[in-house]
């Protein structure tokens, strides 16, 4: 058989009568546009999806209530900050201002009798070094109890005092009262 006898067998499709004289742009203008697909949902399609959301969500909560936590239990901090900043080097603000702060943030029975040799050793206990000993020591321990007139000023003192409030050791049992 040849080429031309096969295309003679061909059945030829039946058009309908009103598109048989209509040209191919014609035609192609009368398709009609292919239906869009449903759009794709978001929303997790697995149990597995939601729990997973649900748990980072529980940690993510978690999280932020332990770093307000810690931001709140720093308060006494930032206010004795502030003070310090306030204070300058005057040995009495600045010795009354690092007593309130370890009273905040050591229990009261342990701080609150603490005096001469025994508050700077306190100190010095709980901060890396020995910076309490010595001249700048003595100036802090007796500043409360010399005459606001004579109060001076200890060079390097609001720098040390603000060094301990900073970097001081919080007992981490035990109440604060």
């Amino acid at each position: 058989m040849a080429k031309t006898d096969v295309a003679a067998q061909a059945p030829t499709p039946s058009v309908p009568a009103d598109l048989a004289n209509l040209n191919l742009i014609e035609l192609l203008e009368k398709l009609e546009p292919v239906p869009a697909p449903e759009p794709i949902s978001l929303f997790p399609q697995t149990p597995f999806w939601g729990w997973l959301a649900l748990l980072l969500l529980i940690g993510v909560a978690y999280l932020s209530y332990r770093g307000w936590r810690k931001w709140r239990a720093r308060a006494y901090r930032r206010a004795a900050l502030a003070e310090i900043a306030q204070a300058g080097d005057d040995p009495i603000k600045l010795a009354r201002i690092l007593r309130r702060t370890a009273l905040c943030a050591f229990p009261r029975r342990e701080v609150a009798s603490l005096h001469g040799e025994q508050w700077l050793a306190f100190l010095n206990e709980h901060y890396p070094g020995n910076k309490f000993a010595g001249e700048i020591g003595q100036t802090l321990d007796n500043a409360p109890y010399q005459p606001n007139t004579n109060s001076g000023s200890a060079p390097g003192l609001a720098k040390l005092v603000a060094e301990w409030v900073r970097t001081h050791k919080v007992p981490t049992t035990g109440e604060n009262s």
